[in-house]
C-alpha cells in the first residue's frame, strides 16, 4: 500500500463547504493539515468551524476529547501559499473555473516539491485540462469527494491523460486509508457518477415537460416503484436547481452537445426565475412557511378482476404471477404470446417496453419495479381511446396486490423503465470505454447517489436484451438520438452465450 504516511502534512486550498469537509477527513485520519484561502481571514474562520464540528463529534461519542484536542493541534491556517511548502499532498477545492484552477496549480508548483501529490476536487472540469499546464503533470490527479465529505464514503480517483500510475495509486490508497471507498476512473466528462446519473433527472423532467405526469407523481413512482431514495424533483430541489443544471450543462458541452446529455428547458426556466429549490424557498416544490406538499396522483379503489390469463413470460415482472395467486385471484397460463396479462374484459397488461399504449389498442402498460413484492406503488399508462373497463380492471388488479396505483398519460417507456434503461446504457458505455470497471461503476452509483442497485447489476438482473429492446423502441418513436442504444449496449445485448464476453 502506498498511502501517505500519517506524519505527512496535507494542505487544502479553498475553505468553502467542500474544502472544510476534505480537511476534516484528513485531520481525523491523523494528518497535520494546513488550510489556505485567498481571502484573508477565511482560513482561520474555516479552522474554527472545523473545530466546532470536532466538538460535536465528541458530543456524539464519535471522537474522544483527547482525539479532538490532538486533531486541533494538527490543524494550521496558512496566511500565504508559500506556507504549504513541505506538504505531501495538496487538494484544491476552489471555484469551478478552469483558469482559476490552472493559475493556482502553477503557483503551487513554485512552492511544493516535485514529489508532492497535487489533486483537484473538481466535479465538472477536465482533470487533464486543469493539470495540462503543469511542469510535472504526472503527479496531478482528481480526488472527487461527495458532499458532505466527512459523511459520504465515495471518492472518485480520476486519472488525467498525463497522470502517472504511481500517483493515481497513491491517491487511491490514501483515500482508502482515510476510511473512504475509492473508485478508479479515467478522465471523462462527469467522471462516473455525474455522467451515468444524468438520465435520472433528464427522463423525469421529460415526462413532466410532455404533460404526462406531475412532479409529485413522478417522484412517488421513482421512490415507491423504482426503489430510489428520492425522486428527481425533490432531489434537485435539495441539491439546488442551479447546481444540478450547471453540472448537466457542463457534461453536455464536454460531450460536444450530445443529445443524450441535453439540459432541460423546464429546469432552465426554473433557474431563470430564481426558484432554486430549498435554499430559495421554492423550486419544483414550495418550501415556504405554510405551503403544502402536493400529493401524487393515486387512483380511486376499483374492483379486483376475477381472473387473469398469463400469455408467455413476463420477463422482469415474472414475480407478479406469484403475487396475483397469493392475492386469491385465479391465474390461467397459456403458452406463447408476447408476455402479457389478459384481463377478464379482454384488455391486456404489458410491462413498459418503449411503445405507446395507444398504438397497441386495448392495452395498458405498467411500469418497471425494482421488486414487485416490495413496491408500494405501480404506475399505469392510459390513452384517450382506452376502454374504461380495461383501466378499471388493471387498477383493481394492482390494488388487490396491496399497491397504490398512479395513472399517467401514454408515455413510451413510462417513468422507471425508461430511466433505468438509459442509466444502464450509459453505464455499459463507461465500462466499454475503459473509464471504470463494472464493479467500480456499481459501487460509485450505489454510494455516490444512493441507487438501490448498481446499474450493471441491475442490467444483469433485468436480462441482457431488456434495456436494448426498450431503447430501440423509444428511438423509433423519438429518432433524435436521445434514446439510441449505444454500440456498447448493442454488443452486450447480442453477444453469444457461448462466445463473446458480455461483461461490458
Amino acid at each position: 500500500m502506498t498511502a501517505l504516511d500519517l506524519s505527512s502534512p496535507v494542505a487544502v486550498v479553498g475553505t468553502g463547504t467542500m474544502g472544510q469537509g476534505i480537511a476534516q477527513v484528513a485531520l481525523v485520519a491523523g494528518h497535520p493539515v494546513r488550510l489556505y484561502d485567498a481571502v484573508p481571514g477565511r482560513a482561520r474562520e474555516a479552522a474554527d468551524a472545523i473545530g466546532a464540528r470536532l466538538d460535536r463529534l465528541v458530543e456524539k461519542e464519535r471522537l474522544t476529547g483527547a482525539e479532538r484536542d490532538a486533531a486541533r493541534a494538527r490543524l494550521e491556517p496558512a496566511g500565504a501559499l508559500a506556507e504549504l511548502a513541505g506538504c505531501a499532498l495538496v487538494v484544491e477545492a476552489v471555484v469551478e473555473r478552469l483558469d482559476v484552477k490552472q493559475e493556482l496549480f502553477r503557483a503551487l508548483e513554485d512552492v511544493v516539491g516535485d514529489d508532492c501529490l497535487l489533486a483537484t476536487n473538481t466535479s465538472s472540469l477536465s482533470v487533464t485540462a486543469v493539470g495540462g499546464a503543469l511542469r510535472v503533470p504526472g503527479r496531478f490527479v482528481g480526488l472527487h469527494f461527495f458532499n458532505p465529505a466527512p459523511l459520504l464514503p465515495l471518492v472518485e480517483v480520476v486519472s488525467g491523460f498525463a497522470t502517472d500510475v504511481a500517483s493515481a495509486t497513491r491517491a487511491y490508497d490514501t483515500a482508502r486509508a482515510w476510511g473512504k471507498t475509492p473508485v478508479a476512473c479515467a478522465d471523462t466528462p462527469g467522471f462516473i457518477v455525474n455522467r451515468v446519473a444524468r438520465p435520472f433527472y433528464a427522463e423525469a423532467f421529460a415526462v413532466h415537460e410532455d404533460q404526462v405526469a406531475d412532479p409529485a407523481t413522478i417522484d412517488a413512482v421513482l421512490r415507491e416503484s423504482g426503489g430510489f431514495r428520492m425522486g428527481a424533483f425533490e432531489l434537485t430541489d435539495l441539491i439546488g436547481q442551479d447546481v444540478n443544471e450547471s453540472v448537466t450543462h457542463s457534461v453536455w458541452q464536454a460531450f460536444f452537445q450530445d443529445v443524450r446529455f441535453a439540459p432541460s428547458l423546464a429546469q432552465r426556466r426554473l433557474v431563470e426565475s430564481g426558484r432554486l429549490g430549498r435554499k430559495s424557498g421554492q423550486g419544483w416544490y414550495d418550501y415556504r412557511d405554510g405551503a403544502g406538499r402536493p400529493e401524487p396522483h393515486t387512483a380511486e379503489p376499483a374492483d379486483r378482476p376475477a381472473h387473469v390469463v398469463v400469455e408467455g413470460g413476463l420477463g422482469p415482472a415474472a414475480e407478479l404471477v406469484t403475487l396475483i395467486r397469493e392475492a386469491g385471484i385465479e391465474v390461467r397460463e397459456e403458452d406463447g404470446g408476447s408476455g402479457s396479462l389478459v384481463l377478464p374484459g379482454g384488455g391486456r397488461l404489458l410491462l413498459a417496453d418503449g411503445q405507446t399504449s395507444g398504438e397497441l389498442g386495448d392495452v395498458v402498460h405498467f411500469d418497471l419495479a425494482l421488486d414487485y413484492r416490495r413496491a408500494t406503488r405501480i404506475a399505469l399508462s392510459s390513452h384517450p381511446a382506452l376502454p374504461p373497463r380495461t383501466l378499471a380492471e388493471a387498477t383493481g388488479l394492482f390494488q388487490a396486490l396491496g399497491k397504490e396505483v398512479s395513472v399517467i398519460g401514454d408515455a413510451p417507456g413510462m417513468i422507471v423503465a425508461r430511466t433505468v434503461a438509459r442509466i444502464v446504457c450509459l453505464a455499459h458505455d463507461v465500462v466499454a470505454q475503459a473509464v471504470a470497471t463494472r464493479e467500480d461503476v456499481d459501487t460509485a452509483m450505489r454510494l455516490g447517489v444512493n441507487y438501490p442497485l448498481g446499474p450493471i447489476e441491475w442490467s444483469d438482473r433485468l436480462g441482457r436484451h431488456w434495456a436494448y429492446g426498450l431503447l430501440e423502441d423509444l428511438h423509433v418513436r423519438e429518432p433524435s438520438g436521445r434514446y439510441a442504444p449505444s454500440l456498447a449496449l448493442y454488443r452486450h445485448a447480442h453477444a453469444s452465450d457461448a462466445g463473446e464476453d458480455t461483461r461490458s
